[in-house]
């Protein structure tokens, strides 16, 4: 009776946490703090108060617990992007996820050698911990305002791309011995590996995956989330034992998905995306339980990771990412926007994991300067983003809730039909719905403008920011024109 007492009383509390989670944007949204600056001073308090939490949750639980969350956030970010979207902003993408995370690397290492005088080894592997983004944290303390147009697409595909290329850069420093010039030979040598090993496995197991969705029915509508998310797990997997990034092969593969047909295509990224946003809260809860803010005092963590926090948002990013930026058509306020927004989350998590795991000296310290950085990030980034894309110029539009759903059930693919917005100086955007239709052929069927219906008569007025719905008559169907 007692462990049934206790199994009831774990249970209680943990759905309380999930509840408190659930409702932390609303919180947020009143006390004008992001939710996951919350869940981080909090949890980092509870360590201090009941020390046991800090001892029940050590670093080592943390790697595996952030690695499936990391799958999951960028899968689902993967499936958001899409390869439409990603082909028409790959440069920026690349580069900045790519090459703009080995200069921000390095310049970080220089930083915290020469001005807080750290040792090399130290601000190497801080450098790189760093060094990724995580504009998944951009979108949760925007709350229901989304950033739209090429700047979104750029902030969430770098974010993608520099988390696998911040990890794989991280294993492979922690694994080069030898003299420095056999160090460098290894880092590149293992970094190449598991960046064409993770591309070849993320294309393959992406595809794969699709024709799975596509062809092989299930009995019930709830299985197809779980069959996708255990196809991206098995994705990870393969690439990792393959000595590629698993990373970096969910991201290929949810991004080779997005755009693409599937049944149940809808409930697949709701389910993704609310397990999304549930594992940014686990990590960042997971690197509160494991810090504890009276650690911050020892070894001068707080004042380090301070320095290099406002350094990286005020110095480093925009010196990197600015220059990057200028061959890509963009007003100036939107390249400063994105340097800006470089905000900082589950992945330098990791990586500060995979150190103390690998035995790195001042393992430790560099574990808790990253829990400066980020805290900074969040609290002082994060809580003006939504102001600095306002003065800058930046498009927004406000996404409210629409808890009713009008539609329906087919058993085949619809052919023609789309879901579309109207971009901002389209041939569509100050259109009538009756301008819209193309020889008989392509109609609308349903406006919306912030989540309210609009009115199908013929002079209806659609602008920039609506969604339509339009639909095309196949071809080879009967009454189509010759």
């Amino acid at each position: 009776m007692a462990s049934a007492e206790s199994l009831g009383l774990t249970v209680l509390v943990l759905a309380v946490v999930v509840l408190l989670a659930v409702l932390s944007n609303r919180v947020s949204e009143r006390l004008r703090i992001p939710a996951p600056l919350l869940f981080l001073v909090v949890s980092a308090a509870a360590s201090d108060v009941m020390p046991v939490l800090n001892r029940r949750v050590p670093v080592s639980l943390v790697e595996p617990v952030v690695t499936v969350a990391l799958v999951v956030v960028l899968f689902d970010g993967g499936m958001g992007i899409g390869w439409r979207r990603f082909r028409g902003s790959v440069v920026p993408i690349v580069s900045l996820g790519v090459v703009g995370t080995f200069l921000t690397a390095g310049v970080l290492t220089l930083v915290a050698h020469g001005l807080c005088g750290l040792g090399w080894r130290t601000s190497l592997v801080l450098g790189a911990a760093l060094s990724p983004t995580d504009p998944a944290v951009v979108f949760s303390v925007l709350g229901r305002r989304e950033i739209t147009g090429r700047t979104g697409t750029v902030l969430e595909g770098e974010s993608g791309a520099n988390d696998p290329v911040g990890i794989a850069l991280m294993l492979a420093l922690l694994g080069a011995s030898g003299s420095v010039g056999q160090q460098a030979g290894q880092v590149v040598g293992t970094f190449a590996v598991q960046m064409a090993v993770g591309t070849a496995v993320g294309v393959a197991g992406g595809f794969a995956l699709l024709r799975f969705m596509q062809k092989v029915s299930l009995p019930a509508a709830g299985l197809h989330p779980v069959r996708a998310l255990a196809g991206a797990m098995a994705v990870y997997g393969m690439a990792t034992v393959a000595h590629g990034s698993g990373f970096l092969a969910v991201l290929v593969a949810g991004i080779l998905i997005g755009d693409e047909g599937m049944p149940y295509r809808l409930e697949i990224r709701q389910v993704s995306g609310s397990l999304a946003s549930l594992a940014e809260i686990v990590v960042f809860v997971a690197l509160g339980l494991t810090v504890g803010l009276r650690a911050l005092g020892q070894g001068w963590a707080w004042l380090i990771g301070l320095v290099l926090a406002v350094l990286l948002a005020l110095v480093v990013r925009p010196l990197t990412v600015g220059p990057l930026l200028l061959p890509v058509r963009m007003r100036t306020g939107e390249r400063v926007f994105i340097a800006w927004a470089g905000l900082k989350g589950a992945v330098p998590i990791l990586l500060g994991a995979f150190a103390i795991t690998a035995g790195v000296p001042d393992a430790r310290r560099i574990y808790e300067v990253i829990f400066v950085v980020v805290a900074f990030s969040v609290l002082v980034q994060g809580s003006t983003v939504a102001w600095a894309a306002a003065r800058l110029g930046v498009p927004m539009r406000t996404s409210p809730p629409t808890p009713w759903a009008l539609g329906v059930r087919l058993p085949q693919e619809p052919e023609g039909a789309g879901l579309c917005t109207v971009e901002p100086g389209s041939p569509a955007d100050g259109a009538t719905l009756e301008d819209l239709v193309l020889n008989g052929n392509t109609w609308v069927s349903a406006a919306l403008r912030e989540g309210q219906l609009l009115p199908m008569a013929p002079d209806t007025v659609v602008r920039a920011g609506d969604d339509i719905l339009v639909l095309s008559r196949p071809k080879d169907s009967d009454g189509a024109d010759a």
